[in-house]
């Protein structure tokens, strides 16, 4: 009977065991298929269409090694949200047959498995990536895709070693026998050691990025949104649009026997091709509806706001509960016990909230990260990223991503506690350093809001009052055709903005062509130039 007993304990093992590698598979392959499109709409085509088989082969190695950091990155988002949205469906529905694979072991093993690959990715992987687009196999040796392979090994051998000794010796210097385990327990220690520093510069990238890119999430999202009429004037910019459209549309269809000087085609097409794009995309904001343009703008900025304050007052509220109650503290659990109880005091509601804050978190981060100066030529462009920017973009996004966890446990965001080695980071449990980061955080942020509101503020009542006392006419000219005149040929494809006072007897002052300004209104001909005139009239009238 016993014997029978054991069997089918270890028959229910091996199953689980089974049915956990399955959903980790098949969670795997969904997330490697999204990542390969994504990089498949930035990477540069002409490096994969190249007549050498050696270099597209490597090419194409290299673009698969990014595609699995690009998942653990993505892996690495979904680990929090994965894990609060599991222990609350487990809360609703505790003795649902079609929920019994939804347990603690599987969520330990998933913090595992992202745990591991983003070791692998950052130590291994992403190196090996960056040396083998840059090998040529060594001198002497015959060519072909191993002798990359060789070359890359012993680059990436040589690096190892010298990061070791670097790390080692730094350690040395700070706990002796900390610098003994690492030596002699490489894969235990010095591996989670070596993380928890890449987590550390990940968390405060975190604390610069995540605040300016909260700022920057009104402007971007805003771009995108149709503006009531009182913030933007639609009708202007559009045919704004379509008369530079039309100048770059004749000057492309002109004649070699032109009196410009130089002309840069390719600068001439891409500028149309972009222009012809905002022409489009204004002519769709134009035909938006009353609701969208007058409740969809005011609601997403509302909503930015409310979630941009919701996170800053949980952060202060964390920075109480740290100075009252050291279970405030991050740290690391063995054994998720899911199902028991919430990890907010509101039940089912304050976890969504949790999960939407923490996405919201990572997004503004890799705003931040990409609006700020240091990265900004690491942005990616659509087919036009080449596998250098690939894989420094993959890098960012996974250190970024790692550390999306340690980021929402230290700032209080959730009170569902590390799993695995995220827990074992030596700088969770000193008091100072998590008091710091979260009295940081809170002031960053609002310090980035209150000049986001301020600035936005200032900018329209400039505007307005700007506006009602100018009382002038604002004179947009491009030039939309050939230059007869040579004296002008050292303006040719610029765009003038005339702003001329009316004097008293109904003519514009008298300034000269060359300091930007028209000697009078029938200077203008027709013939040479496209006009886009708007008047603004004072309130006197």
């Amino acid at each position: 009977m016993e014997t029978n007993d054991d069997v089918s304990v270890r028959e229910q093992l091996f199953h689980d065991r089974v049915r956990e590698i399955i959903i980790c598979v098949q969670l795997f392959v969904c997330l490697y298929i999204l990542s390969y499109f994504i990089l498949t709409h930035f990477k540069k085509n002409a490096e994969f269409a190249t007549d050498d088989v050696e270099d597209a082969t490597v090419n194409k190695i290299v673009l698969w090694l990014c595609t699995f950091t690009l998942s653990v990155a993505v892996g690495a988002v979904l680990l929090l949200p994965i894990s609060i949205l599991s222990n609350e469906v487990l809360l609703s529905f505790p003795h649902n047959y079609y929920m019994q694979w939804l347990n603690g072991s599987l969520i330990h093993g998933l913090w595992n498995l992202v745990f591991l690959f983003s070791n692998i990715s950052l130590v291994f992987l992403m190196p090996f990536a960056y040396f083998f687009t840059e090998s040529e196999g060594f001198v002497g040796s015959k060519k072909g895709v191993m002798a990359r392979v060789y070359e890359t090994t012993v680059m990436l051998l040589l690096l190892s070693l010298l990061v070791l000794g670097i790390v080692w010796v730094a350690s040395a210097l700070l706990h002796d026998n900390i610098a003994r385990e690492s030596l002699y327990d490489l894969w235990e220690y010095y591996l989670p050691y070596l993380y928890s520093c890449i987590s550390l510069f990940g968390v405060l990238l975190l604390l610069l990025c995540t605040p300016f890119g909260m700022s920057r999430m009104f402007s971007i999202t805003g771009s995108f949104l149709v503006k009531p009429r009182l913030l933007e004037d639609v009708e202007e910019t559009m045919n704004c649009a379509v008369f530079e459209e039309a100048s770059l549309s004749r000057k492309l269809k002109s004649s070699s026997t032109s009196c410009w000087l130089s002309l840069n085609m390719e600068a001439m097409k891409k500028q149309f091709v972009s222009i012809k794009a905002k022409r489009i995309a204004l002519e769709t904001r134009r035909k938006a509806s009353a609701w969208q343009r007058n409740l969809g703008y005011p609601l997403v900025m509302l909503l930015l706001l409310a979630l941009t304050v919701v996170c800053v007052l949980m952060v202060c509220f964390h920075v109480l509960e740290l100075l009252f109650d050291e279970s405030a503290m991050p740290r690391g659990m063995e054994d998720p016990r899911l199902g028991l109880a919430s990890f907010s005091m509101f039940g089912s509601l304050g976890a969504t909230m949790q999960v939407v804050l923490i996405l919201y978190l990572m997004v503004s981060s890799v705003v931040g990260f990409y609006s700020s100066p240091l990265f900004s030529s690491l942005r990616p462009r659509a087919q036009d990223t080449n596998l250098t920017q690939i894989i420094g973009n993959c890098v960012c996004l996974l250190v970024l991503s790692s550390a999306l966890p340690v980021f929402s446990r230290t700032l209080g965001i959730t009170r569902f506690d590390l799993l695995g080695d995220f827990g074992r980071y030596n700088w969770l449990g000193n008091f100072h350093i998590v008091f710091l980061y979260n009295v940081l955080f809170a002031g960053f942020t609002s310090a980035c809001l209150i000049n986001t509101v301020t600035w936005v503020v200032q900018r329209e009542l400039i505007r307005a009052f700007g506006a009602s006392r100018a009382g002038h006419v604002s004179l947009r000219v491009s030039i939309a055709c050939l230059l007869p005149c040579p004296d002008l040929q050292s303006i040719s494809g610029s765009c003038w903005r005339v702003d001329s006072q009316k004097s008293s007897d109904g003519n514009f002052p008298g300034r000269s062509a060359e300091e930007g300004f028209l000697n009078s209104p029938e200077d203008f001909r027709p013939d040479l130039f496209s006009l886009s005139l708007r008047v603004i009239r004072s309130p006197e009238g």
